[in-house]
């Protein structure tokens, strides 16, 4: 009599690891609401920020009718987003000293399954917690219509997923929370600073100074740029245009955005093709 073997998913059962994607996904958020902290890391931070420098800086900052607080508000949404994909990310950092991360990389599913299901969870808490400020702003005063709302939500889901894979990318690679949070530092918090969501972007002019020329360089080269701009448009695009900044077409931010999500996704996939120190323990 022939021994039978169980059989296992494979790669070519796409249905199995879109379920187990979505597993996982839901596992994020799971998570997510048992660790009611994160929420206020995630969203009391910014909304903090936007209290205070709404304020603070209200009589000192006016463009074209616009006080601080109304032009810091998409600068806070990326955050949120930022803030967000940072948490849901470090948690690969975590799942890998349980064990877990082991358990998933040796079971018969396409390695961007994995992917799929963390960035689906961290983009869906993401946008989440955005829409929530973003409701606060509406109580507080600050309108925007219907269309260009429904349009602002598909870009933020567009942007999370920018940023949630880029964080994969930064957390596979190390083993300690310590390094990811240096690395926060170092490079996700100046990509946000550095956006126009804190401050406009001179336009490049013949008697700016070398300084100012750089860092409008450095902030044009920003793929947050576009995602904050892109938003500013939808929130105020006629005050926007008004402004005597430099501000990308909605066109661009369009392509920008979509493009850094897409190529952000495709390095995730490919990261985890490749193996660890800690993968091994």
């Amino acid at each position: 009599m022939t021994p039978t073997h169980p059989t296992f998913a494979t790669t070519s059962s796409p249905t199995v690891a879109f379920r187990a994607a979505a597993a996982m996904a839901w596992r994020e958020i799971i998570r997510f609401v048992r660790q009611r902290n994160r929420v206020v890391g995630a969203i009391g931070q910014p909304i903090l920020f936007w209290l205070l420098f709404g304020v603070g800086m209200k009589s000192s900052f006016r463009m074209s009718g616009m006080d601080f607080s109304e032009y810091f508000i998409p600068g806070t949404v990326v955050l949120i987003l930022l803030f967000t994909a940072i948490f849901a990310t470090i948690s690969i950092i975590e799942d890998r000293q349980e064990g877990f991360l082991q358990s998933v990389l040796v079971a018969p599913l396409p390695r961007w399954t994995f992917v799929l299901g963390k960035v689906a969870g961290g983009s869906l808490l993401a946008v989440s917690q955005a829409l929530m400020f973003l409701i606060l702003t509406v109580a507080a005063g600050y309108h925007v219509s219907i269309f260009n709302g429904l349009i602002a939500i598909l870009m933020m889901i567009v942007v999370a997923i920018g940023l949630t894979c880029l964080g994969f990318c930064l957390a596979w690679r190390l083993d300690s929370t310590q390094g990811f949070h240096a690395i926060m530092s170092l490079l996700l918090m100046p990509m946000w600073l550095l956006s126009g969501a804190f401050f406009p972007i001179a336009p490049m002019t013949a008697d700016a100074s070398l300084g100012q020329k750089l860092l409008s360089i450095v902030m044009r080269c920003n793929p947050v740029t576009y995602a904050v701009a892109g938003l500013r448009g939808l929130f105020g695009e006629a005050r926007n245009n008004a402004m005597d900044v430099w501000t990308p077409s909605p066109l661009l931010c369009w392509v920008i955005t979509v493009v850094f999500a897409t190529v952000m996704f495709y390095l995730s996939v490919r990261s985890t093709r490749r193996t660890t120190q800690g993968d091994l323990q």
